[in-house]
């Protein structure tokens, strides 16, 4: 009978640790989570959690990962800001001043994907001694493509352009400077 309820005993013991265990073993965070935590060190956590959720599966839960694609979808609106830019020039009619400010900023938005190519090459070979070297190298061009488009921002600012196609570049440029600057939150957060 002392058996009997010593082994009931050691069931029960056995049952209530494993039930405490499974509550409380630490849970493998889902890529989903991985994502939306990390872009909380972002200046637009949304923006940042909306355009890379799509490559969850990709990013698992990888810090390099992560960034990659971050640098990845910013040199991507880049491009295709350029182009858009570009386009107004020719579409619509303005005057030598309203040119020379689209010009201008089609050329700093072009310096800004040589940038973020530049990045994107470097971060394949962080492997090895020269991490530190490499990670200020990219931190420099991610912060210099931000740069620029600022300056191609401050190229619009007054009322000498047509108020349509000036927000319109500024809507576009605003955007793909949030995404260069979440960009450069992740790198920055690879560093530390």
């Amino acid at each position: 009978m002392e058996s009997f309820s010593l082994i009931t005993i050691s069931i029960a013991l056995f049952c209530i640790a494993n039930s405490w265990a499974a509550r409380y073993q630490p849970r493998e965070e889902s890529s989903d989570d991985f994502i939306r935590s990390s872009c909380e060190v972002t200046r637009y956590p949304e923006l940042c959690y909306k355009t890379l959720s799509a490559y969850s599966s990709t990013i698992q839960n990888d810090p390099l990962q992560l960034a990659n694609a971050a640098l990845n979808i910013s040199l991507e609106s880049a491009e295709s800001t350029s182009n858009i830019v570009a386009n107004m020039l020719k579409a619509h009619n303005v005057g030598p001043k309203e040119a020379g400010a689209i010009r201008d900023c089609v050329e700093n938005v072009k310096d800004s994907i040589d940038e973020l190519k530049q990045s994107l090459v470097a971060m394949k070979n962080l492997e090895g001694p020269d991490f530190e070297m490499i990670m200020r190298n990219i931190q420099t061009w991610v912060s210099a493509a931000l740069t620029d488009e600022d300056t191609c921002l401050d190229g619009f600012e007054g009322n000498f352009m047509n108020g349509k196609v000036k927000n319109s570049i500024r809507s576009h440029i605003k955007k793909v400077a949030q995404l260069t600057s979440n960009a450069l939150a992740l790198v920055n957060k690879l560093v530390n």
